[in-house]
């Protein structure tokens, strides 16, 4: 029987030294779940805390150590309802689903080893029907847009650094592109997005991110219209994510898809963005909403509304290997966000995405290795180590 023997953390950054707006990796919680078979699952903690990651995770006495150590992986989503209805007096949302969702890509990532399969595969392989297939559908890779940010927000400086960067992505033949023109003006929102059109062409997918800007859907209607002829693959989280209904307003009156969910937590939530916010692209990320397994109920409940999923990833390409997988399973992911290291002043950042899965001509070709397939070395983890 293959059982779980041991929960271990560390914490790994870039240091005081890397902002964060040029991509640097604020310190990151990452765990190890150790098996009697020797067989070991990886995964990282995004948003979380590191001291509340260490403090729950670790020996048989800790939060999450009490639930998993000693139990047998049968299957992975035996293993996560074990869980979820162990923390039935909790509010189950939050850190604790989040960390959760950790464990849980790390324990589908044992699951894949101990099977000799990639973890896509288990999932259910590649799901793309013949009658909805065309020549733009990927049947064996993915697209991942690449996400920019510059290191100020609003004016010509803004515009200069982003487009600079797009440019040199396009050079190395990244393909989609999703500009953050935060903390800027509506005028500047959209000078933004027509310069980084002009750039990358009619051929490239564009979005636009606003990070939580507006407060009114007159506002965003406003900037909406002018960037309907910009060709905008879609617009991100134009207002605070506490309630959806803004949401549902702004898209009635607009036809660019509207786009939310990088903190989303639990099927629960993202049922919500749909239903009553009306958002036709989600954006799991898949620790964060709960691990694969949640994030493939969210795949489900997303085909059956007609939306889009897009997992979100502004961490690291240890989370984005296992967005691969599943958009290998989903038939309604052409796009992953990628936080491309070429283009950002971050030592941790480039050692990580140079273990991850690789960008060949803008797309990633999806896993045949066991399990999720990333591999963090000692030596990088006692590099970057910090706590």
């Amino acid at each position: 029987m293959l059982k779980i023997t041991r929960l271990e953390t560390f914490v790994i950054g870039d240091g005081p030294d890397v902002d964060p707006d040029q991509g640097g990796i604020e310190p990151l919680a990452c765990l190890r779940i150790h098996t009697n078979h020797g067989l070991i699952g990886f995964s990282e903690v995004f948003r979380v805390p590191p001291g509340v990651v260490q403090a729950t995770v670790g020996g048989i006495n800790t939060h999450f150590g009490q639930l998993l150590i000693g139990q047998e992986i049968t299957h992975p989503e035996r293993l996560w309802q074990h869980v979820w209805d162990s923390l039935i007096h909790t509010n189950r949302r939050g850190w604790e689903i989040i960390i959760l969702g950790a464990l849980d890509v790390a324990i589908w990532d044992i699951y894949g080893q101990s099977l000799s399969q990639p973890v896509w595969r288990l999932l259910g392989g590649t799901q793309r029907g013949p009658f909805q297939t065309h020549c733009e559908t990927r049947l064996q890779s993915v697209v991942p847009y690449c996400t920019i940010v510059s290191e100020v927000w609003g004016g010509e400086l803004m515009f200069q650094q982003q487009i600079e960067r797009i440019e040199r992505l396009l050079q190395l033949g990244y393909r989609a592109f999703k500009v953050e023109p935060m903390m800027s003006t509506p005028r500047d929102v959209v000078e933004l997005a027509r310069r980084a059109r002009r750039l990358s062409g009619p051929e490239s997918t564009l979005m636009v991110d606003v990070g939580y800007l507006l407060n009114d859907v007159p506002t965003a209607i406003r900037i909406c219209r002018q960037l309907e002829e910009l060709d905008i693959y879609f617009f991100e989280t134009p207002f605070a994510v506490d309630t959806p209904e803004p949401y549902a307003r702004l898209a009635e009156q607009i036809s660019i898809p509207l786009a939310m969910g990088e903190h989303g937590v639990t099927r629960w939530e993202f049922l919500d963005m749909m239903d009553r916010g009306r958002v036709s692209v989600i954006q799991p990320y898949v620790t964060t909403c709960g691990g694969m397994t949640e994030a493939k109920r969210i795949v489900d409940l997303a085909l059956a509304r007609g939306a889009l999923v897009c997992p979100g990833n502004w961490s690291t390409q240890i989370l984005g290997t296992a967005s691969v997988h599943l958009a290998a399973y989903s038939p309604i992911t052409p796009h992953i966000e990628f936080a491309a290291a070429e283009v950002f002043d971050s030592p941790l950042r480039r050692e990580l995405q140079e273990r991850g899965l690789p960008v060949v001509n803008g797309e990633i070709t999806f896993p045949s290795v066991p399990g999720i397939g990333y591999h963090l070395p000692n030596e990088v983890v006692t590099k970057y180590r910090i706590d």
